[in-house]
């Protein structure tokens, strides 16, 4: 009787390269991957997967960040012009923009979980010939978007892998979930994929990232030191005036900001761990003689514990409270992203290490390696993975970079995707290896 030859990691390494190079020449920012989605949901489901996509799998009062309705319909519009699949557009429109897709072997074993975000970061692409995407032509097509962070390997790294082991599904048991996720950028899309309860059934929990600082062939079996972290908009608005003749009717927005602004900095460290405080948008005023009417700040706040982060931001929100009061304007605070602190499961660390040691590429496989002092959503994932008696890990993929994250000419050691589906595929076949341990 015939068998029909499954692929291996190295068959599929050109298509991998080819799906990662298209994400990353149309990239979508947050919660408008509706190309990107649109075209995971449309392969997962040709691949044999129980596929829920939008409203299914993101919890719409959950969200934070979310851009504005014609915004929203111009992207989703963009994306369809762009090739984006009709059949799926429907279930992403308005910005559910997330998917999950299981595979049921039909044999007991657990529930493994994987995360792979989607989403762009919105900065203009280098348009340097040195850049490789530009000499190979797979430049960021969209207005200030583009993959700088690595999410459309992320995205093809999360395919390749659902192929794989959809071709080898007889050699599997339990079930295994894939879930992309949108907005990661800004921490804004777990939260609302978590209150959706897409984790709820997962036993082992995986989430990676590319890069961040470890050489090529390094992997590290689980971050650690991920920062609790809220962001924050704040819009004062005052009254206009004639800042000659009647200075005095105005309501100066522009000096509670400020005024603001100063004292966030001043806010006093916390003695049980990192805390940060960050102004990193300030924009006011309409003309050099009109007493200034608005302002609007994008402030961040973070600490090494969930305990810290409340610390700094009940500081925070005093001061901006407060400096509306001073001056006698208005103020609006909006939270559009959130993440928690949460560190790996030690026995998921060890069976990584054992599992992905002899993988081809791989020169060493590392334990602690903190993440720094960054942020990431996937910890909702993590956290309620583990609140419920599971175990979950966050990986990270070494590459060769060609500049820094969130840089204009960011750009991958490619072969690192060939690693990562490797290793992960590995993972998810022995899982009961660690299950039964």
């Amino acid at each position: 009787m015939a068998t029909t030859k499954t692929s291996t990691v190295h068959d599929l390494y050109p298509e991998i390269v080819e799906w990662r190079r298209d994400f990353h020449q149309h990239a979508e920012s947050g919660w408008v991957e509706f190309r990107t989605a649109s075209l995971v949901a449309s392969r997962l489901e040709e691949w044999g997967y129980e596929v829920k996509a939008g409203k299914e799998v993101v919890d719409e009062e959950s969200r934070m960040g979310v851009p504005s309705e014609s915004f929203l319909k111009e992207q989703e519009e963009r994306a369809l012009a762009q090739g984006a699949d009709p059949k799926w557009l429907p279930y992403l429109s308005g910005g559910f923009t997330g998917v999950v897709g299981l595979l049921d072997t039909g044999k007991p074993g657990p529930t493994v979980g994987l995360r792979f975000d989607m989403d762009a970061l919105d900065l203009k692409e280098s348009s340097d010939a040195s850049h490789v995407p530009v000499k190979e032509g797979f430049q960021s097509r969209n207005h200030n978007m583009m993959h700088a962070c690595g999410h459309d390997a992320h995205t093809s790294i999360g395919l390749g892998l659902a192929k794989l082991l959809s071709e080898n599904k007889n050699e599997l048991t339990g079930k295994v979930k894939f879930i992309f996720q949108p907005a990661e950028e800004g921490v804004r899309g777990a939260k609302s994929m978590v209150a959706a309860g897409v984790v709820d059934d997962v036993d082992v929990f995986f989430a990676s990232h590319i890069g961040v600082g470890i050489p090529l062939g390094q992997i590290v079996s689980g971050a650690n030191g991920f920062l609790s972290t809220t962001k924050i908009n704040v819009d004062y608005t005052g009254k206009a005036a004639h800042a000659g003749s009647n200075p005095e009717d105005g309501k100066n927005a522009l000096l509670a900001a400020s005024a603001a602004v100063l004292n966030l900095y001043g806010i006093s460290r916390h003695s049980a761990g990192q805390s940060r405080i960050n102004v990193g948008v300030f924009e006011a005023g309409t003309g050099r003689n009109i007493i200034p009417s608005s302002a609007h700040l994008k402030v961040e706040t973070r600490g090494e514990t969930t305990e810290i982060n409340q610390y700094i931001l009940k500081q925070a929100l005093n001061i901006i409270y407060g400096a509306a009061s001073m001056h006698d304007v208005e103020v609006k605070t909006d939270v559009v992203g959130e993440a928690k602190t949460s560190d790996s499961s030690p026995e998921l660390k060890v069976y990584v290490e054992e599992t992905v040691k002899d993988i081809e590429g791989v020169d060493s496989v590392i334990s602690d390696s903190p993440f720094g002092s960054g942020s990431e959503d996937a910890t909702y994932m993590l956290e309620r993975v583990k609140d419920l008696g599971g175990y979950a890990t966050y990986l990270i993929f070494g590459t060769t970079l060609a500049a820094g994250h969130h840089h204009e000419k960011f750009d991958i050691d490619e072969s690192a995707m060939k690693i990562a589906v490797s290793s992960l595929e590995k993972l998810v076949s022995h899982v009961e290896k660690f299950t039964l341990k």
